[in-house]
């Protein structure tokens, strides 16, 4: 259901993830409307920013060591197929790149979650956690359900996300809201009121799998979220 919120910004987090220049510009791995999440980024981090809101950042870089399956995809010359420390497209963009004293961490696994992230989170006293990035079912998804497990809740700003394809974007946030309980979903423009301190409507997890979407309504379900 759809309510006016607003967020204790002495105690919320905004987590940008995989906001990588390959999203753009590498063919196999490029984000629709990737454009559009980084513009919506940029807002986001402007209103954390004067809102005193630690903002966190992260990027998805493969050093070329094996995973520990070894079932990573690979170039012919054995090299990461994907995010190569040595490939210049493994970036932050530019518009989004971190400032000084912002944390900035590298991780070579889906979820944010890993080393002292969330211990440092609690050290800080944070309740509400505000998620965009890439891409929506991969790394922005598992990140969302870390967090949920470790007991924060998490606001999901949809159009500052995107996946391969609109249709991959729209299921991952839908599966998300499904059971983001304690969590909700937001546009940037009601994410950036809220992170100014003021009051906007969110689509907020009221009651167990709300959406029992079909391939014909997914869009429209989204779209009145």
């Amino acid at each position: 259901m759809k309510e006016r919120i607003s967020l204790p910004l002495d105690r919320t987090a905004a987590v940008f993830i995989d906001l990588q220049e390959e999203h753009r510009r590498d063919p196999g791995f490029l984000a629709e409307g990737f454009d559009r999440v980084i513009a919506n980024a940029e807002a986001l981090q402007r209103a954390a920013r004067a809102g005193g809101v630690p903002l966190f950042h992260y990027a998805y870089v493969v050093d070329g060591k094996a995973d520990a399956g070894g079932f990573r995809p690979t170039k012919a010359d054995g090299g990461p197929a994907f995010s190569d420390k040595d490939d210049p497209n493994s970036a932050i963009c530019p518009e989004v790149a971190p400032l000084a004293g912002e944390r900035v961490a590298i991780k070579d696994r889906a979820s944010s979650f890993r080393d002292d992230f969330g211990p440092e989170l609690r050290m800080r006293g944070v309740e509400w956690i505000v998620v965009c990035g890439v891409w929506t079912e991969a790394c922005v998804y598992e990140t969302v359900k870390d967090a949920q497990a470790l007991g924060f809740r998490v606001l999901v700003v949809k159009d500052a996300c995107a996946s391969g394809t609109r249709a991959m974007h729209e299921i991952a946030v839908l599966n998300l809201a499904n059971r983001l309980y304690g969590g909700g979903v937001a546009t940037t423009d009601a994410a950036v009121t809220l992170l100014s301190g003021g009051e906007a409507e969110v689509w907020l997890a009221t009651e167990a799998v709300p959406f029992r979407y079909t391939a014909e309504s997914v869009s429209r379900l989204y779209a009145d979220m």
